[in-house]
């Protein structure tokens, strides 16, 4: 398999970072998955070995290290990349040729699907649903782990319009509160981001026209501070006083984090809003049928839903050149989707397991996926 120049230092460490998941001591990535004293049985049974290389969000990288231990724990003669370059970066490399999946918490666009049908040996690529998780408002203010902040007062800070952490935007909805005189400094992503493209489609829609830019995965707007990546985000913002900006659930350590406003209640993000918002969203129904994508409803007022979330997706090929790669794509995201692998993703990364009816779908069409003939 021939990969583009510059992947070549990213696949060595995690090519690295493979082989450090086995010897993790007690932390346990996979919830519980088959200890080693099974690998031998678990070789036998998969009969499957090779090399299997992905790229893409950087959002699901904790979900990612479980599932690739608890992947190659069950098939020890498969080596499992992934390089969390972004989601932009992964449908790149996905769509050069360059690794045999991706990982995007934004859907192929039509424009891509258009440009993978070359790259998948003349059918379209497919988007599956494999992880759900909440986009959390995080902020670095000392003694304070919380805030409620609307979707119109979120717009307005992002936009440069809030420039004060005691502005009477953000003291009316926390009475009580103790508001430092603070300037705001914003944190986006400089990178191109699925979790860009969510949080802004959230602003654009549940705003109520404070935020004017349309939904991108590119920051649409000047000033603030950038950085690489989720866990460059994050660092960003715990780096100095008064910042504040958005990543999944996941890496937020101890930065506080906001409450949404959903009809009249206010919603913390948490795996439990997260997969009640999934539930109130309605699939595109202009997809294939293999192709499943969520339209998430931002607006929704499902009592305890959280829309502000993302959903990312692993794309694949419904036709690849060798059976090989069909092969280990397929047993891959078996696992993925499997309740196994889903718990798994749940424990390292507080994500929502993707529900019952889902995985039936999503299951199907990883089994359609062959090898050219």
């Amino acid at each position: 398999m021939k990969l583009s120049h510059h992947r070549a230092g990213a696949l060595a460490l995690t090519g690295a970072l493979a082989l450090t998941l086995t010897a993790c001591g007690s932390d346990d990535p996979v919830g519980g998955a088959s200890g080693a004293g099974s690998t031998e049985g678990a070789a036998a049974a998969s009969g499957l070995s090779g090399e299997l290389n992905g790229a893409g969000a950087s959002s699901i990288e904790s979900a990612m290290e479980a599932w690739r231990a608890g992947f190659q724990n069950e098939n020890p003669d498969v080596t499992v990349n992934y390089d969390p370059v972004g989601s932009g970066g992964g449908r790149t490399q996905f769509l050069e040729g360059g690794v045999q999946f991706a990982g995007t918490d934004s859907a192929l666009s039509e424009d891509e699907l258009e440009q993978s049908i070359e790259r998948c040996s003349g059918d379209a690529a497919i988007d599956l649903p494999v992880y759900v998780s909440p986009i959390a408002v995080v902020f670095n203010l000392d003694g304070i782990d919380s805030l409620n902040l609307s979707a119109a007062t979120t717009a307005a800070i992002f936009d440069g319009k809030i420039t004060q952490w005691d502005a009477p935007e953000i003291a009316a909805e926390n009475p009580g509160a103790t508001l430092p005189s603070l300037a705001i400094t914003t944190v986006h992503r400089s990178d191109e981001s699925g979790t860009t493209k969510n949080f802004t489609d959230y602003l654009s829609k549940a705003s109520g026209g404070a935020w004017a830019h349309e939904a991108s995965g590119d920051w649409p707007v000047e000033g603030g501070q950038s950085a690489q990546g989720t866990s460059g985000l994050i660092q960003t913002v715990q780096s100095a006083q008064g910042t504040i900006g958005y990543a999944d659930l996941s890496k937020v350590g101890d930065l506080g984090t906001a409450s949404i406003k959903v009809g009249d209640a206010w919603v913390a993000p948490s795996e439990a809003s997260a997969a009640k918002a999934l539930d109130a969203s309605p699939r595109d129904d202009s997809r294939d049928a293999n192709d499943i994508v969520i339209k998430l409803d931002r607006n929704t007022t499902e009592a305890g839903a959280y829309p502000l979330v993302l959903v990312s997706y692993g794309v694949a090929c419904p036709t690849y050149k060798t059976q090989e790669d069909a092969d280990l794509v397929k047993a891959f995201l078996t696992y993925v989707v499997s309740e196994q692998g889903q718990k798994a993703s749940e424990s390292a990364a507080g994500s929502a397991p993707i529900s019952e009816a889902l995985r039936t779908d999503v299951q199907a069409a990883i089994d359609s996926i062959s090898a050219a003939s």
